[in-house]
């Protein structure tokens, strides 16, 4: 895949004009990333890493590690799959501990909790990921970042229900969107805030694209993160910019807890720099 399949082109023609004007005169104009999440350091929120696991000693990610679980197939299980604990906290890729130390670069006060449901391979089972998206559901977290989808529809009605009961938890679910141009789920859900790639590096600019599925654009383009052993690595792709957006709306859910899922996502929108950035 090259550069030019996984660039979206995230400019200003995203946000029509009535958009831009709604966001600078009418109802929103109240509504800035200052009044959003300035001074916030996610401090209190409690952020599901669900993923390959996440290097808890890594110099990128200070004491922010607060636990962590293994979601694994177990046939004589309910549903065919157990929940066990992650005693040593370990990552067997670093695709979760890049995730991991993208959030916690924004939202340094946040509690990362590592759920593992993928394997050394970067493989796992649908029935893995609904597993983790159901332990962060029943365990207290208000954010989930999930740099991994499924496209098999026969898990489509699973994964809406664990959509629909992350909403009514108030529990916001942030995923990656597929690297090639095919249907993922969950991201393609309204309930789900779903982000691509852009490639400008700046962590707190992000579009909003008003057609969805997707609907933001976070930095994901050659972006240095954290990886095994204590190390770091360039990456590219949808997975590093979920994590971006993971990290600002836990800085936002720190300083408005009392804002529900959807309301999220409209400070979201009137916050994206395409929205608030006027035509010349």
């Amino acid at each position: 895949m090259n550069d030019e399949e996984l660039r979206p082109a995230w400019s200003e023609q995203f946000a029509p004009e009535s958009l831009r004007e709604l966001a600078a005169y009418g109802p929103l104009a109240g509504i800035t990333p200052e009044w959003a999440w300035g001074g916030s350091t996610g401090a209190g929120v409690r952020v599901a890493v669900i993923d390959s696991g996440i290097e808890r000693d890594h110099p990128a990610l200070g004491d922010s590690v607060k636990g962590g679980v293994i979601v694994e197939l177990d046939d004589e299980a309910e549903l065919g799959i157990r929940v066990d604990p992650d005693e040593d906290i370990v990552d067997l890729s670093g695709h979760g501990t890049a995730c991991a130390g993208i959030i916690h670069g924004i939202a340094p006060e946040a509690e990362l909790y590592s759920v593992r449901v993928l394997g050394r391979n970067m493989r796992g089972r649908a029935m893995q990921f609904a597993g983790g998206i159901d332990w962060a559901i029943e365990n207290g977290m208000h954010v989930a970042n999930m740099s991994l989808s499924t496209s098999k529809e026969d898990y489509l009605a699973l994964f809406y229900d664990l959509a629909d009961q992350a909403v009514f938890k108030n529990i916001m679910l942030v995923a990656a969107v597929n690297n090639i141009p095919a249907p993922s789920y969950p991201s393609t859900f309204s309930s789900v805030v779903s982000v691509a790639a852009h490639f400008e590096q700046d962590p707190f600019t992000y579009y909003y694209n008003p057609h969805p599925p997707v609907e933001f654009g976070a930095p994901g383009i050659d972006v240095n993160v954290a990886w095994l052993d204590k190390q770091y690595a360039v990456n590219t792709g949808n997975s590093f910019a979920a994590p971006h957006m993971t990290g600002i709306v836990a800085l936002i859910r720190a300083k408005h807890p009392e804002l529900t899922s959807f309301q999220m996502k409209t400070v979201l929108m009137a916050c994206a720099a395409n929205v608030r950035r006027m035509p010349m």
